[in-house]
């Protein structure tokens, strides 16, 4: 007996449900910094529009992600911590980074595992990327 098996998402880009999801996690991401008091301080390092922000994220995560690298193909090695420095990031920023991602994933419907997986990832990547005390 021969049962076809489903193929497995081997990585979390493929998981996540490919480019149509991760530009829709960047949109609801940009959105909810755009809309939501409790991320004022993140929002106010981003400058006044956020359109080359959404854009480089999308192709960062991405590439990130295991999906095409479309980040790197334009511009080379991420260096993030290097690409942030000129940006005030302390824990508060952090936190509501890592907490406007986390509502935009549950908003556009990451499934739990991978939801936890990546949580748990952004937070090494954005605790990584503090560059101020507190």
């Amino acid at each position: 007996m021969n049962i076809e098996k489903k193929p497995v998402a081997d990585t979390p880009f493929d998981q996540i449900g490919g480019e149509p999801q991760v530009q829709a996690l960047v949109e609801r991401f940009y959105d909810l910094m755009d809309l939501e008091p409790a991320y004022a301080e993140l929002r106010a390092v981003h400058g006044s529009v956020l359109d080359d922000a959404r854009q480089k994220l999308f192709w960062f995560l991405c590439g990130w992600l295991g999906g095409p690298q479309h980040y790197v193909q334009r511009f080379g090695h991420p260096r993030l911590r290097g690409r942030h420095l000129p940006f005030k990031i302390g824990t508060l920023e952090r936190d509501q980074w890592l907490a406007c991602m986390d509502q935009a994933m549950g908003e556009i419907a990451v499934p739990d595992a991978l939801r936890s997986q990546l949580r748990e990832a952004f937070f090494k990547t954005a605790d990584f990327m503090r560059n101020q005390d507190g």
